[in-house]
């Protein structure tokens, strides 16, 4: 049995990926200009743990900024900052 599952829906309908505890599951959903990117892992504790990036989409793919870390049962990281304008 897989650590981590995923699904995926476009217009060819759905996919679904497995990830085990030495792959971790990473994920990319993107427009021309933005996007988010999720990364689930086993951090260091053994607990699962996300990770929420705000990506610049197709024409910026690596570019990310990390929105939010957490497990289950706790909030580790998260940047709450004012929208530009």
């Amino acid at each position: 049995m897989a650590r981590f599952y995923a699904v995926i829906q476009g217009n060819r309908g759905p996919a679904t990926r497995m990830g085990s505890i030495a792959s971790g599951m990473y994920a990319h959903v993107r427009g021309w200009d933005t996007g988010a990117a999720v990364e689930v892992y086993v951090n260091d504790e053994g607990n699962d743990e996300v990770a929420i990036y705000k990506t610049g989409g197709s024409n910026r793919p690596h570019q990310a900024e990390l929105l939010a870390v957490f497990t289950a049962n706790h909030l580790i990281n998260h940047t709450s900052q004012k929208e530009s304008e």
